[in-house]
Parts: C-alpha cells; structure tokens; sequence
C-alpha cells in the first residue's frame, strides 16, 4: 500500500494552490460527513457512534497531548496533536454521558431531537430586517464616517508597515505574539487498516477549522465588512478562505490582535505580491490594543461588522457583550464564529452574548429594526461543546438550546426538496441563516481531519505534492 506523507511545507504548498471551485468542494465533502454525524444514519460511517471519544494527556512541563480517532465509511485516523497550555498534568477521557441523540434516517422529517424543535419553533417567531444596510451613517457597511482618527487600509495602529522586521520581534514575546498553533500529525488509514496518509498538522488544523468556519459565510447576503481576533494561522486561514469564496462582496478587513508585531507580520504576508491574486481590492487594517484610542476603534469596528472570526486561545472576552447585546448593538444581523477556546475556563465571546442570543420573545413587537434572536447557538458537537466549549459551559446553555452545524445543514437540505417557498419555517431558517444573529461554537473533530485530510491526500497525489513511499 503506498503512504503519501505531507510535511508542514509540503501542505502549505498544496493549500495555496486551491482554486475556489476546489474549496467549495473540500467544503461539501466536510459538510456531508457533518451531516451524517449529526442525523445518525446507520448507513453512514460519519454518524456520531462511530467516532471513538477522544483522549488528552498533560504532562508535568504542562504540555497537554490530545489524541483525536475518527472513521468514515472508508477510512480510519488518528490525529495526535499538542500545545503548551500549563494544564494540570494527568490524563482525561472524554467520557460520561452524552447528551441525548436520537438516531434517524435521512428520509425522516427534522425535528425529533430538542434542539431542531425549539430551532424550528423558534425561527417561526424569527423576524429578520435589512438590518440597517443603506443607513446613513453606514455606507455600504464600512468604517463609521464620523469618526476622524478611523484606521487606515494597509496600516497597524495608524502606522504603515514597512518591509522590514521590528527589531524587538521574538525577543520579548508578550501577550498575543506566540504562535498557539499545535503540533502534531495525522494519520489515515483505509478499510482494512492500511495507511495511506500522514499529514503534519501544523497548517491542517487551522486549514480545516476555517473550511468548516466558512460554510455559513457562503449563505450570508452581507459580508462587507470582516473582523477577524488574532494574527496567527487561524486568523490567516480564516481571512484567505473569506476572500476565495467572498472575496467580490468584502471591502473591509479589520484584524484585532494583542501584539503590534504580530499583527504587522500578517499584514505583511497578506500584502506580499504573490497574495495579490486572493487579496483583490479588499483594503486591510490591523488594530492592537496599545492603540491609545483602542475603545473607540473597537467600538465602531465591531458595530460595523457584518461578520466576527475569534480566533485566539483567549480565557477573558475579546470584548464587551454590550457592544453586541445594547439596543444599537442589535442593529445588524451578523455572524459571529468562535473557534479558539477549546476548555471551559477560557471564553472569546462573553457569556452575556451568548445568553442574550438564546432568548426567544414570545411579543411580536419589537424595536424598529432590531434583528431578533433565533433561540440558539450553532456547534460542530453538541457533545463536544457541552463538556468543552468555554462560551457554553460559562453562559449556561443548554443542550436544547445547541443545534449542530450537521442538522442546520439537513434542515437546509430537506427544505430544499419541498416547497419551501410556501413553508414558513424553512423561510424563516433561510432568512436567519442569510441575515440574522448567528452564533458558531467550534471546539474541533476528529472527523473534520479525516475527512479533510483524506482529500488533501487525493489532491496531493493528483498534482505529484508530498513523499511518496511505495510500499510502506
């Protein structure tokens, strides 16, 4: 059996050269296999029962070693991956009960578990508007104008960035400046137990996170305005994969980030002539908060904000609920994605947000174009986000108030097939889904790596990419 090995270089290389067509496919390979984790089909060898629980090791230097299993269909993998978090050492399984799951074939109508219930209950009372778009202080969802000191495209903290490296980078790595990417590699393995693949997981991690990010971004109608916190592989990952699938609608990038240095090192790489071809017109800024007029930036960033990406392994919010959850701040619909808090004591988002948004009114009157909320936060795993998820443990949310990407994805399907023109439901679902509050919680799969990861193998064997061992 040959093994295709994919170092950290080999991968980057081959992740560059993805065309748009072929990360809408790399996309719907992911969604599919989310899909049929989330309804269960036996049939399918993504379903939740075949995925072993994972397990985590943290050693005495505080280096915590997660061991992720997964299986598909027609394959097995194993990824091992680690970081420096100074976790209590010792070693934890991802056991005890799981929340309930109620198995279901793909022909059956949604809405037997409690969380599709109360979506669908829920969106029927959901009144989405435009969302201020065209309002007079928001042209075309950009920086407010009346602010003076607004920041500049191509700039970190009203100061261009040159060519050169900072003379203080990597010398005295402060809050915000350490790459928090992990370590590790992933192996594949075919039907009968077979490697085929071992992929560095480096650049796979952040890759696969953001491909899975990006699926709701593909149905929004606004996407102008993009902020993104972090400067590292997440934050870069997420602002490319944007761009490549929305790159025509956004005009504004705004990257948040606690480390001058690190932030002017991604715009660097952004700006690079190479990146011209997937960086268009889109005009980038960054912001750290030694800016000394950081509050306000914030302020007006983030109520512009068509979409947020949290991309940092952050225990304290990014910033304050009430920028989000005050009668201006509810003003937009926007999409909110949170992947970098991956234990219970660490947040990106306050917990506040997240409460503010599972609140379903029963009035029907409400303030003059304020988008109201769906009653539900979207996970990857509702077993994952429930034990792991920071935002979710803190805030307090229930499992009926968690709808998986999985079963937002069926419920899209399934509508699709009928006359969803005339359902009220699947009209309303389509309309959050395009302009309302949504919330995305992803703490990561083993699945999203081998199913990703197996395809990242067949594109690689395709154009010649990695070390190929003939008979290992």
């Amino acid at each position: 059996m040959p093994l295709t090995i994919l170092s950290e270089t080999q991968l980057r290389s081959l992740l560059l050269s993805l065309t748009r067509e072929e990360v809408f496919t790399l996309q719907r390979n992911l969604a599919l296999a989310l899909r049929d984790y989330s309804i269960g089909n036996q049939d399918s060898g993504c379903s939740a029962v075949y995925q072993p629980r994972r397990t985590a090791i943290t050693r005495q230097n505080g280096c915590t070693t997660l061991f992720m299993p997964a299986s598909t269909g027609h394959s097995m993998g194993m990824k091992v991956i680690s970081l420096q978090d100074a976790d209590t050492a010792g070693c934890s399984t991802d056991d005890g009960p799981e929340p309930l799951r109620e198995e279901k074939a793909p022909s059956e109508t949604p809405g037997t578990r409690a969380s599709v219930a109360s979506l669908e209950s829920d969106l029927s009372e959901l009144s989405v508007s435009s969302s201020g778009g065209g309002r007079a202080s928001d042209p075309g969802g950009s920086m407010s104008q009346s602010s003076s000191n607004s920041i500049d495209a191509g700039c970190v903290n009203q100061q261009p960035v040159d060519t050169g490296m900072s003379g203080t980078l990597g010398a005295w790595p402060g809050a915000g400046s350490r790459d928090t990417s992990p370590q590790g590699c992933q192996i594949l393995l075919d039907d009968s137990s077979l490697p085929f693949g071992m992929i560095n997981t480096h650049e796979l991690t952040p890759f696969r996170t953001a491909l899975t990010a990006t699926m709701l971004l593909n149905k929004r109608k606004k996407v102008r305005s993009v902020v993104v916190f972090g400067a590292g592989k997440q934050a870069y990952w997420h602002i490319r994969l944007a761009l490549v699938l929305r790159g025509a609608d956004i005009k504004r990038v705004f990257i948040i980030n606690r480390s001058f240095d690190r932030a002017a090192e991604l715009l660097r790489d952004i700006y690079a002539p190479e990146n011209a071809g997937w960086r268009g017109e889109v005009k980038f800024s960054a912001i750290s908060s030694d800016f000394g007029e950081y509050a306000r930036v914030l302020h007006d960033t983030l109520r512009k904000a068509d979409v947020i990406f949290c991309c940092t392994p952050s225990v304290q919010p990014l910033f304050p609920a009430e920028l989000l959850t005050s009668r201006e701040g509810r003003q937009r619909g926007r999409l909110i994605s949170a992947i970098g808090s991956y234990k219970p004591h660490m947040t990106e988002l306050h917990p506040d947000i997240l409460r503010e948004e599972v609140k379903v009114s029963t009035s029907h009157w409400h303030f003059h174009k304020h988008v109201r909320h769906s009653g539900v936060v979207v996970v990857d795993s509702l077993t994952g986000a429930m034990k792991e998820a920071g935002e979710i443990v803190q805030a307090g949310i229930q499992p009926h108030q968690v709808v998986e990407l999985g079963e937002l994805l069926m419920v899209r399907y399934q509508s699709q097939g009928s006359s969803a023109d005339n359902d009220d439901d699947a009209k309303n679902l389509r309309e959050w889904v395009e302009s309302g509050n949504v919330i995305f919680k992803s703490v990561g799969m083993g699945l999203m790596d081998l199913v990703t990861g197996g395809d990242l193998i067949r594109l690689a064997g395709e154009r010649g990419v990695g070390t190929l061992v003939d008979d290992f």
